[in-house]
């Protein structure tokens, strides 16, 4: 009996000692600000425009493929995407700095939405002057190797689509101001 009671608490303590899914970056600490290098490049604003470098582990089991989103929530009243990719394979675990820009996403087969400033790609932040503004970047992961999108569609078209087939998600949020 005393074996079996032994084997319980092994079981169970295994099963609380397993790691969460979770996201990292160089370019963004959780609850940091965001650095030139990631910020837009047009109108008033003189950013690098480069999408952060993004690393992950520990995806919840299943996982086929996985999004990722950055949005501000903190812009007008519907927020603003500034960035949606979908389709990348379960094999990658990192995404480089400036992988929008550079063609890695579209080596892997992953596919960009157009953001909110128009474009098909990584749009950093530019919030109005004023109150610094928060950047959600949530990393998904997928039960379908690929998600039934276009690139270019609007980013709240890859968000509907990535919530029906999500395993999970790990987040990471950044402000920015000017």
């Amino acid at each position: 009996m005393l074996a079996v009671l032994s084997g319980v608490v092994i079981n169970a303590h295994n099963a609380q000692a397993q790691d969460a899914f979770v996201l990292s970056s160089t370019n963004f600490r959780n609850s940091g600000s965001v650095a030139a290098p990631q910020v837009f490049n047009q109108d008033s604003c003189t950013g690098g425009n480069r999408s952060p470098q993004l690393t992950w582990r520990n995806a919840p089991p299943g996982t086929r493929s996985y999004a990722v989103t950055i949005f501000d929530p903190d812009a007008s009243s519907r927020g603003w995407w500034h960035w949606a990719v979908a389709n990348i394979p379960a094999h990658v675990h990192t995404l480089p700095e400036n992988a929008s820009a550079s063609g890695a996403l579209g080596k892997l087969g992953a596919i960009e939405a157009r953001n909110d400033f128009g474009g098909e790609s990584y749009g950093g932040p530019c919030p109005p002057p004023g109150k610094p503004h928060r950047y959600v970047v949530t990393l998904y992961a997928l039960k379908v190797d690929k998600l039934a999108l276009v690139a270019g569609r609007p980013a709240t078209m890859f968000e509907h689509e990535i919530e029906d087939a999500m395993l999970g998600s790990a987040k990471l949020t950044v402000t920015y101001g000017r």
